[in-house]
């Protein structure tokens, strides 16, 4: 499994964490910044992000102070659906009924302990296809293309 992540400065230090999480589960990592915590555009990385997710066919996991910010940058483009997640219930959801590719956290709203246990019940929960499929086609062809 291949998973791509992106924060902002905000985020850097969670962001940094989520990788050596993922890593720990044998999970191979592409990170596209950002690399310290100097200041710098949360929109310039969800970007980013996005476009690596559509090339490469891979989720993603976004991060910023709040979480709001790279959730509306990402969800901007066609073929993406970025959920806020909040607590595992969420990210559990936002996979079984949304098939969210990207998952997008808050690194100042959460903890280093939610934040690993919303992922990992993001990455064990599937798509349940089915009604939620028909929704999803309701607007699949929304939003700017990469």
């Amino acid at each position: 499994m291949k998973i791509v992540i992106g924060s902002d400065h905000a985020a850097f230090e969670m962001k940094e964490f989520v990788r050596e999480f993922l890593h720990s589960l044998k999970i191979e990592v592409i990170d596209v910044g950002t690399n310290s915590a100097e200041r710098c555009d949360y929109p310039d990385y969800a970007s980013a992000l996005v476009k690596v997710v559509l090339k490469e066919k891979i989720q993603g996991i976004l991060l910023c102070g709040s979480g709001i910010g790279v959730s509306i940058v990402a969800n901007r483009y066609k073929g993406i659906r970025a959920a806020l997640c909040r607590t595992p219930n969420d990210s559990e959801m936002a996979r079984k009924h949304n098939d969210a590719n990207i998952l997008c956290l808050g690194a100042r709203t959460n903890s280093k302990e939610e934040i690993k246990a919303i992922i990992e019940s993001w990455l064990v929960s599937e798509f349940e296809e089915g009604r939620h499929a028909d929704r999803l086609k309701k607007f699949q062809n929304l939003g700017a293309d990469c």
